[in-house]
């Protein structure tokens, strides 16, 4: 299928400038399939961006390696082992002052917490009516 497309060159704009196009937008829609995820209170529409953000994954990994493979994308070059060493230690140290803030706020809004005055209802997810 892609060494058609490849091949058949097209008018509307050159293969690598097209190809680069829809590799950038499927970059962006995974980024925004992930966000929506994340956002998503129902476990259906969760499970339906997780569903299609591993389809646009699948697809963007398809066409980076055929771009690869045909010259038409270079990857940067490679990092230096310190430089990821320091990263790595720098998104450790962020988590565990997150973990810590979590922690410290639980424990103080536990004291505010009170019995509720009224019945507890059951979620509306996995009612059909509101998927």
């Amino acid at each position: 299928m892609y060494s058609q497309s490849l091949s058949s060159g097209g008018s509307f704009m050159q293969e690598q400038d097209l190809l680069s196009s829809i590799l950038a937008n499927l970059r962006r829609t995974a980024r925004e399939y992930t966000t929506a995820t994340t956002e998503a209170a129902c476990p259906a529409v969760r499970q339906m961006f997780m569903d299609l953000t591993n389809d646009t994954l699948r697809l963007q990994g398809e066409l980076f390696n055929l771009m690869q493979q045909n010259n038409m994308y270079s990857a940067s070059s490679k990092a230096l082992r310190q430089d990821i060493d320091k990263q790595i230690q720098s998104a450790h140290q962020a988590q565990q002052k997150c973990q810590q803030f979590v922690q410290e706020k639980s424990t103080q809004s536990a004291t505010y917490n009170h019995a509720p005055n009224v019945p507890q209802h059951p979620a509306n997810y996995g009612n059909p009516y509101y998927v």
